[in-house]
């Protein structure tokens, strides 16, 4: 006759019950935590342009991001009138040419641009094949090499983007088209997927599958 499993010790206990509450709070508090460090941030440097132009006295907080708001939106709207854009064109053809900040902001635009709704094959979502049966989910970056150096990618080859899990980085490969399936996911929820190493949320009073409670 197998030994009896002694109960779980009230330490135990408490301890289970302040890892669930531990990981119910922490990604409220880091979530509000960046919205705030957000919102302050712009709330300070457009409130800085606003006191350019108002006297000390009739400022009041909030006008900041009433500003922030209002610039993000007009150059949403301008970015549709063909001498904005390219004026946008000139100043970004400027910021290309300097060395440090070229690194950043090309990095920090295509990286934005996989949240941004293009409809562009080039960025779709894909699984690449792996040996071993094994499969990756990535995004195809680039489809034509034509302007890039010779022998960079083979004709029958895309790149395709791999993040990794848990932080910002990855891996750009070259792979043949024969190696990618296309999924049918946005490019938000591919990203999300990834980030979170396919983990799916669920409410913390719902245990896993398998695990029965115990008393």
């Amino acid at each position: 006759m197998p030994p009896r499993r002694s109960p779980p010790s009230l330490w135990r206990k408490v301890g289970r019950i302040f890892v669930t509450g531990l990981l119910t709070v922490l990604p409220v508090f880091a979530t509000i935590y960046f919205t705030v460090w957000l919102l302050s941030n712009m709330e300070v440097f457009f409130g800085k342009q606003v006191l350019f132009v108002i006297p000390d006295e009739w400022y009041r907080t909030g006008m900041g991001l009433v500003v922030a708001v209002v610039v993000v939106f007009a150059v949403g709207v301008l970015m549709h009138a063909i001498l904005f854009r390219q004026l946008f064109g000139w100043a970004e053809w400027v910021l290309l040419e300097i060395p440090l900040v070229r690194s950043v902001y090309a990095a920090l635009r295509d990286l934005l641009g996989l949240f941004a709704d293009h409809k562009e094959p080039s960025l779709q979502v894909v699984a690449l094949s792996l040996p071993g049966n094994l499969r990756v989910l990535g995004f195809v970056t680039r489809a034509d090499f034509s302007d890039a150096p010779p022998g960079l990618a083979r004709p029958d080859e895309v790149a395709v983007y791999l993040p990794m899990s848990y932080q910002i980085g990855g891996y750009t490969v070259f792979a043949p088209k024969s190696a990618l399936t296309p999924v049918n996911m946005s490019r938000e929820d591919a990203m999300k997927f990834i980030l979170t190493a396919g983990l799916k949320s669920a409410s913390p009073g719902i245990e896993p599958p398998g695990e029965s409670k115990r008393p």
